[in-house]
């Protein structure tokens, strides 16, 4: 356990933001798995939107998101 106050503080920060993170990759793969199940415009609207938000708060490199994209893009056509 931290003893310094800005330690503690650090701690409460670092988990708050683990929460937000962790709910937002999560969103992020349920996405996904939907796009992959149905691959519909809106289904892919939606997780095209999720990844962009995950990219924007740093959660993923936007080369892996621009792969990802690319990956679903190509779910539709086929």
């Amino acid at each position: 356990m931290p003893l310094l106050n800005n330690a503690k503080k650090a701690l409460r920060v670092s988990a708050r933001k683990t929460l937000v993170n962790s709910r937002i990759k999560s969103q992020v793969k349920t996405s996904l798995d939907k796009v992959k199940a149905t691959p519909n415009p809106e289904n892919m609207s939606g997780a095209f939107s999720a990844l962009d938000k995950a990219v924007k708060r740093g959660l993923f490199h936007i080369n892996k998101v621009a792969r990802l994209k690319s990956q679903l893009s190509r779910l539709k056509s086929a």
